[in-house]
């Protein structure tokens, strides 16, 4: 006796593609807030203290969560578990971010203290990190609520594929600038210092010509 085949599930639906987007936003999103704080360092010589870099770190970890799916999004295909996967790294980067801008603020929460570098919009980069992380957390939690209707198994390959590599591209650009700006800020040494006031790598090379 034959059996009625069952048709295969559309992924075409802007619904079903829901969590293929967000981890694309999530991408350029904290490249972006990454870009900002590149910014505001070299745009007014404010050095970022060990803190403010961790959040930097907590910030890539988020975004390469993201990107974890958008790559396999750009393969066509997506299974659930790496839907897990990615989104678990995102959370527990935005949950340490959280934590680590959090500690930052409690360290200037005192009346009087004028935090650490200049406000931007009437608050300090460690302020605008916590609420960032707490809302990218809300934001995750309330998506993977309906993961069964938002999360794809098939990708179509157009624009999804070239949007996810710009976003890859972007990401990967980034974090090298950061990479490069740290090594910058220590020069050779294991730790940047609590209140850095110069780049010490030119520093080093000054000193050793």
């Amino acid at each position: 006796m034959a059996t009625e085949a069952v048709p295969a599930r559309r992924t075409e639906t802007v619904a079903g593609q829901l969590q293929y987007w967000l981890s694309v936003i999530f991408v350029v999103g904290w490249t972006g807030v990454i870009c900002g704080g590149l910014g505001v360092q070299f745009g007014s010589w404010d050095y970022p203290c060990p803190l403010c870099m961790v959040q930097r770190m907590f910030m890539a970890l988020a975004a390469l969560g993201a990107a974890f799916i958008v790559r396999k999004g750009m393969t066509g295909a997506i299974p659930a578990r790496d839907y897990a996967m990615g989104w678990g790294l995102a959370i527990v980067g935005c949950v340490a971010g959280g934590f680590t801008s959090w500690r930052q603020t409690m360290l200037h929460i005192l009346p009087g203290d004028p935090g650490y570098g200049a406000p931007v919009l009437g608050l300090h980069l460690y302020v605008w990190a916590l609420i960032l992380f707490v809302a990218a957390i809300a934001t995750v939690g309330a998506l993977l609520s309906f993961s069964h209707g938002t999360a794809a198994r098939t990708i179509p390959a157009t624009p999804h594929r070239l949007i996810g590599l710009i976003a890859l591209w972007f990401l990967g650009v980034v974090l090298a600038i950061n990479l490069v700006a740290v090594f910058a800020l220590e020069g050779f040494h294991w730790f940047l210092p609590d209140d850095p006031s110069r780049y010490q790598l030119f520093y080093d090379l000054h000193i050793l010509s």
